[in-house]
């Protein structure tokens, strides 16, 4: 039973009515162009629940004996993309529900904002949701038949500048700035167009060469099916996230145009705890893009020891 529940569970079907469910219940409580109290809190919850039980089994096995250590590796990695998507997430609802943050764009699309990032974490969850039958292929089916590799060094430029990239300190380095940028430009209450700009840029650059790097990773590795759909669905998952982004700066830096432009007169000043969720936004984009370059340097490493055992008899 407890196997039917996992393949009814994440199959791509069923994945796909809940995505269709949440775009239909978007669809219905912004109709109005005015979500109520009840409605943001039956959105919250039902992205809790998803992503923090998805986050509690993607640990878990991660923490499950195994004969391929890659694996375990690989669950961790997307259980922390989680866990910096479910922090985000409850943040914005908490400061949503305590009415500490009205307006995030504007005020005629800010609606339209928050029903496309509720469809697309939903999505974002259905996928990891999805990934997990591939994982546990890859974990059942194969194995690690050398249990140590010995280091060696980089054998090209390409090589060395992958293992630059994917190094822990390079990571931490990248997040420290990102923090001084964001406290830099919101020091006297206010982001201009070409400070949104630059933060914008830099996500949409970080988000859409880590998805082409992926999307080449699953061509290489085409003839090992639970491996290539793995690295697929993270992939897919990157790009729903990279969809956000974009969707977000590009609302926004339309509302900067007008204003210098004069063709609109925004009435709303934002508040400060506002300013500072939108530079924790930022931040949180940025650390979910790092723990997807740590997870993207575990999936080449499963690449590299993909070993299909032999047939017992």
């Amino acid at each position: 039973m407890k196997k039917s529940i996992f393949r009814a569970v994440t199959d791509e079907r069923v994945l796909i009515i809940i995505a269709g469910i949440a775009f239909l219940w978007r669809a219905v409580v912004s109709s109005d162009e005015k979500i109520t109290f009840c409605e943001s809190v039956c959105s919250g919850v039902s992205l809790f629940i998803i992503g923090w039980v998805l986050f509690a089994y993607m640990y878990s096995m991660s923490r499950k004996p195994t004969d391929w250590p890659a694996t375990n590796r690989i669950y961790r990695g997307i259980a922390f993309s989680l866990l910096v998507l479910n922090i985000y997430i409850a943040i914005y609802y908490g400061l949503r529900w305590y009415g500490l943050l009205r307006v995030e764009i504007s005020v005629p699309r800010d609606f339209i904002y928050r029903d496309l990032r509720y469809v697309i974490f939903v999505m974002y969850y259905c996928i990891a949701i999805g990934s997990a039958r591939y994982l546990k292929g890859m974990e059942e089916n194969y194995r690690l038949l050398i249990k140590e590799r010995p280091k060696k060094r980089a054998q090209n430029i390409k090589e060395a500048i992958f293992r630059l990239m994917t190094h822990k300190l390079t990571l931490a380095a990248i997040i420290a700035v990102a923090i001084l940028w964001r406290l830099a430009i919101t020091i006297d209450n206010n982001v201009t167009f070409w400070e949104s700009t630059l933060s914008g840029i830099s996500l949409i650059i970080m988000g859409w060469f880590l998805f082409g790097y992926l999307f080449a990773l699953s061509v290489k590795v085409k003839h090992k099916q639970d491996l290539t759909k793995a690295i697929q669905s993270v992939a897919l998952g990157l790009g729903v996230i990279n969809v956000y982004a974009i969707f977000y700066y590009g609302m926004r830096w339309y509302g900067l145009i007008t204003q210098i432009m004069g063709e609109v007169t925004e009435t709303y000043v934002s508040q400060p705890l506002e300013l500072v969720f939108r530079d924790m936004r930022y931040v949180m984009l940025v650390l979910f893009y790092c723990t997807t370059i740590l997870l993207t340097k575990h999936l080449v490493t499963a690449y590299d020891d993909y070993t299909v055992p032999a047939r017992k008899e």
